[in-house]
């Protein structure tokens, strides 16, 4: 049944484009990939993840922010990507409850939850 997770899906506020691109593609490095044409009214930007799943930011009316609800993404370098994040202005939050990797928590531009980890040998 199941066999494994093909992409994510993250609500943006309408118009944000540029800002999501800033954030997705230029601070955390992640691919733009050109959605299907049928799709490309709708607004929103797609990333692709090293792993080959993909990152979809859609546009959602009202816009509501993600608080609890995240994805959580297996990165190398944590370190340098928090100060990285905080050097942007973003928030970083350490969690290290969890034995076995280094995690923290942000928000993107528009709100939503974020988690990076990096598991340690």
């Amino acid at each position: 049944m199941i066999q494994g997770l093909d992409h994510v899906q993250l609500a943006m506020p309408h118009g944000e484009e540029t800002q999501a691109r800033a954030f997705y593609a230029e601070l955390l490095e992640l691919t733009e990939i050109p959605k299907p044409q049928k799709l490309l009214h709708r607004g929103g930007v797609w990333f692709k993840l090293a792993d080959n799943r993909e990152l979809h930011l859609g546009i959602e009316e009202p816009f509501q922010p993600a608080k609890k609800a995240h994805p959580a993404f297996v990165v190398t370098e944590i370190r340098r990507l928090a100060r990285r994040l905080e050097k942007a202005g973003y928030p970083v939050q350490w969690d290290e409850m969890i034995p076995g990797c280094r995690r923290f928590y942000t928000t993107d531009p528009f709100g939503n939850r974020l988690e990076f980890l990096e598991f340690i040998p």
